[in-house]
């Protein structure tokens, strides 16, 4: 039996999350984890799981049906529940489940109270610098995901040549820095010891990585055997040229 009903990847842009999430799916017993309260808005959620919208239904019973289509979506038919939860979308989440789940006490009893027992993945990016690259790279390009065989996953925007843009870099690199401090501070205060996955370990060996967590989640290691990691690294010369410009503009290692 698993060791738990749910886990959340408590994450931030560019860690890996998407490839975490797609070896996690593969497996076919790790649930279907997924951004699926990504936008901090009711009707966005809605649409989403494409329920219908009825005003006059109280706020609690209305977040009660969308947590039931997330619950159902992200477990499939593994009776695991998976979600992924960028920090800028953590605050308005908590939020919600305050009114869903009144009458506890804590964030953490909260979850636990809408997902079961829950493991919390500390998916971080150890080099800051390389992340805001990536972020940049990929909003000023508009290509954010790829397959290994070179499709495209996921593009924001019609394709545009990547400019060096030291301002831009730095916001993100400052704001990669304090999401990690956010999340850091959020599990002492729920007392949460969570499980901690690193960009780097994760890019290095997926499937060891992978095996790892089932492994924590009480799931058998065998279920990654032959899975083929669902993207690709799109860090190029390019992202290596503006780290080190970056470095030795601002004197970061």
């Amino acid at each position: 039996m698993p060791k738990f009903d749910s886990y959340v990847i408590c994450t931030s842009p560019r860690s890996g999350s998407t490839l975490l999430c797609k070896l996690l799916a593969a497996t076919g017993i790790s649930g279907n984890p997924g951004s699926y309260f990504h936008r901090p808005s009711i009707a966005e959620w809605l649409a989403y799981f494409e329920l219908a919208a009825d005003a006059s239904r109280p706020e609690a019973d209305i977040l009660a049906t969308i947590f039931r289509a997330a619950i159902a979506k992200g477990s499939g038919d593994t009776g695991i529940f998976g979600l992924r939860l960028q920090r800028h979308s953590f605050d308005f989440f908590v939020q919600k489940l305050a009114v869903l789940h009144p009458e506890r006490s804590s964030d953490l009893q909260r979850i636990e109270a809408a997902f079961g027992r829950t493991l919390f993945l500390h998916l971080t990016r150890l080099d800051k610098v390389e992340q805001a690259v990536s972020l940049v790279k990929a909003e000023q390009t508009g290509l954010w995901h790829a397959a290994p065989d070179g499709t495209e996953l996921e593009r924001t925007a019609p394709p545009s040549a990547p400019v060096y843009n030291s301002d831009e870099i730095r916001t993100w690199y400052e704001r990669f820095a304090a999401y990690d401090r956010a999340w850091n501070d959020w599990f002492e205060m729920q007392g949460i010891e969570p499980f901690r996955i690193a960009y780097e370990a994760l890019s290095a060996d997926p499937l060891g990585s992978l095996r790892k967590v089932l492994s924590r989640l009480g799931l058998k290691c065998e279920a990654a055997s032959g899975i083929t990691p669902g993207v690709e690294k799109l860090a190029d010369a390019t992202n290596h040229e503006w780290a080190t410009r970056f470095r030795l503009e601002h004197n970061v290692a």
